[in-house]
C-alpha cells in the first residue's frame, strides 16, 4: 500500500479522538465537527463509503452535567456518556444534514463482536447503511458497557469496525502530526515517521504509552489498532485532525501523518472475528515445534505440542496459544474443556480415546478456528 494507492481506497473508517472533538474541555467543537463532516461529504460525492467512529460522549456529558473531572466510578462514566451521547449525535446529524447526507447512530460493546451471530448482524447492518448512502456514526455503548464487556477505547473500536466492513483504509485523527521516532514532547528533535511497515519491531518503542485526560487511548493503542485493521488488509494513517482538509488531502495521496502499511495478506472473515476477540478464557503453552508448525505451515494445533493448560474454559471457548517465552502466537476456539485438554496435553492424538474414554477430535484447535497473532 502506497500513498498513491490510497487515492483508490473506496471504503474508509475515520476515527476522531476526544481531544479533537471537544473544545478544550468546554463541550463539543461544533465548528471542527462541521469541517470534518464537510470533508466526508466531499469524499462521499466521489462514491467513497465512510464510517465515522467518534469519541466525545463522556466529555460532552461532563460539560452538560457541570463536572470538572472525569468520573472515577463506572456509574458516573455511564451517566456522563448517556447525557453526552445526545449532544454528540445531534451535532453530527446537523452537520451532515447541511450536505444532504443522512447519518445513523451505531452503538457497540464487546459482546457485539464476541458473539458470532451478533458480529454478523453488526456487519450486515453497517454494510446495508453504506449501501443506502448513509454515514454510520459508531461509538462504544458506554452507557451499558462494564469493564468485562468494554472494548477499551475507540481506536480499538475503529479497527474492529474496519474488520467488520472490510475497509481498505483506517484514518485515525488525533492531536499529533503522526507517529514520531520518540515522544516529541520529551525529544524535540524527534522525526516524524512518514511511512512504516507494521512488521517493523521498532514501532512499539516509538509509540510509547502516553494518553490524554479525556481519552483512553494513546499512540500505542493506535499502533495496536493499525495491526488489527491490517487483518482485513486495511492500511492505517495517523494524522493531525486539525490539519486543513486533512481527509481530502489524504484522498489525493498527500504525505500527511504516518502511513502504517499491512505486512500480511487479509485474513478470512471467520479468522478476523477470532483474532479480534479481546477476552480469552484460557491459555495453552506450546513447545517450539508446535509454534513452528502454526507459524510456518498453517496447520491445526495438536495436543502433542501443548506443554501446559491454564485457566477454566469450556469446549468452544476462545483460548490464547503462547510460545515457550510466554508470547502469544495465536488464538482460537478450543475443541475441549480445560480438564480434558490437560489430560491429553503432550500426548499423540491416537491416545485421546484411551485417556478421555471416548473418541474425540484429533485437534485441540482446528486450523479453521485458529488465527495467528500479528
Amino acid at each position: 500500500m502506497t500513498r498513491q494507492r490510497l487515492k483508490a481506497a473506496r471504503r474508509w473508517v475515520v476515527k476522531v479522538g476526544s481531544s479533537l472533538v471537544t473544545a478544550r474541555g468546554q463541550g463539543l467543537d461544533r465548528a471542527a465537527i462541521a469541517d470534518w463532516c464537510g470533508q466526508i461529504a466531499a469524499l462521499h460525492a466521489e462514491h467513497r463509503q465512510l464510517v465515522l467512529v467518534s469519541s466525545g460522549a463522556v466529555a460532552e456529558g461532563m460539560v452538560r452535567l457541570g463536572l470538572k473531572s472525569r468520573p472515577a466510578r463506572l456509574s458516573g462514566l455511564q451517566a456522563a456518556a448517556a447525557v453526552g451521547q445526545m449532544g454528540l449525535v445531534r451535532a453530527y446529524e446537523t452537520a451532515f444534514e447541511t450536505h444532504g447526507l443522512r447519518a445513523a447512530q451505531v452503538l457497540l460493546t464487546h459482546e457485539d463482536v464476541a458473539d458470532r451471530a451478533r458480529y454478523l448482524n453488526a456487519r450486515g447492518t453497517l454494510r446495508e447503511l453504506l449501501a443506502l448512502g448513509v454515514v454510520p456514526v459508531v461509538n462504544e455503548n458506554d452507557t451499558v458497557a462494564t469493564d468485562e464487556i468494554r472494548l477499551g477505547d475507540n481506536d480499538t473500536l475503529a479497527a474492529l469496525t474496519a474488520n467488520l466492513i472490510e475497509a481498505e483504509l483506517l484514518v485515525i485523527l488525533t492531536d499529533q502530526d503522526g507517529l514520531y521516532e520518540a515522544d516529541p514532547r520529551q525529544v524535540p528533535e524527534a522525526r516524524l515517521v512518514s511511512e512504516a511497515e507494521l512488521s517493523d519491531a521498532r514501532l512499539v518503542a516509538m509509540a510509547g504509552s502516553s494518553k490524554g485526560e479525556l481519552g483512553r487511548g494513546g499512540m500505542r493503542t493506535k499502533l495496536v489498532a493499525a495491526q488489527w485493521a491490517a487483518r482485513s488488509g486495511a492500511a492505517t494513517v495517523i494524522a493531525h485532525g486539525r490539519a486543513p482538509d486533512v481527509l481530502l488531502r489524504l484522498a489525493r495521496g498527500e504525505a500527511l501523518g504516518t502511513l502504517l502499511k499491512p505486512a500480511q495478506t487479509p485474513m478470512a472473515a471467520r479468522k478476523r472475528w477470532i483474532a479480534g476477540q479481546l477476552q480469552v478464557r484460557g491459555r495453552l503453552r506450546l513447545d517450539a515445534g508446535a509454534v513452528k508448525v502454526l507459524r510456518e505451515q498453517g496447520r491445526s494445533l495438536l495436543p502433542v505440542g501443548v506443554t501446559a493448560v491454564e485457566g477454566e474454559f469450556q469446549r468452544g471457548d476462545l483460548v490464547a496459544c503462547l510460545d515457550p517465552d510466554g508470547r502469544e502466537v495465536a488464538r482460537g476456539l478450543v475443541n475441549y474443556g480445560a480438564a480434558e485438554a490437560a489430560r491429553i496435553a503432550g500426548r499423540p492424538s491416537a491416545e485421546i480415546a484411551a485417556r478421555l474414554g471416548y473418541p474425540g477430535e484429533p485437534e485441540l484447535i482446528h486450523r479453521d478456528n485458529l488465527a495467528l497473532s500479528v
